[in-house]
């Protein structure tokens, strides 16, 4: 079985901030322990490639309305 990595982007970051951008909120699934809070991209990226993972980032917020964005 196949992990999925759940994240959601941060809510206190602006554009052009030098600060990771997704929040992990949930890992299922696989042999993978992560050990930080925030991420950017592309070690979101690297890390799903380099498991086998897929991300799936969940959109909600005062503007979106539920949801769930796939990519593996």
């Amino acid at each position: 079985m196949s992990a999925t990595i759940f994240v959601r982007e941060r809510r206190k970051v602006e554009q052009g901030e030098r600060k990771p951008r997704f929040r992990v909120v949930g890992v299922s699934g696989g042999d993978v322990k992560i050990y930080v809070k925030h991420m950017r991209k592309k070690e979101l990226d690297q890390l799903a490639e380099a498991t086998g993972a897929k991300v799936v980032f969940l959109k909600a917020g005062k503007e979106e309305k539920g949801g769930v964005e796939e990519r593996s």
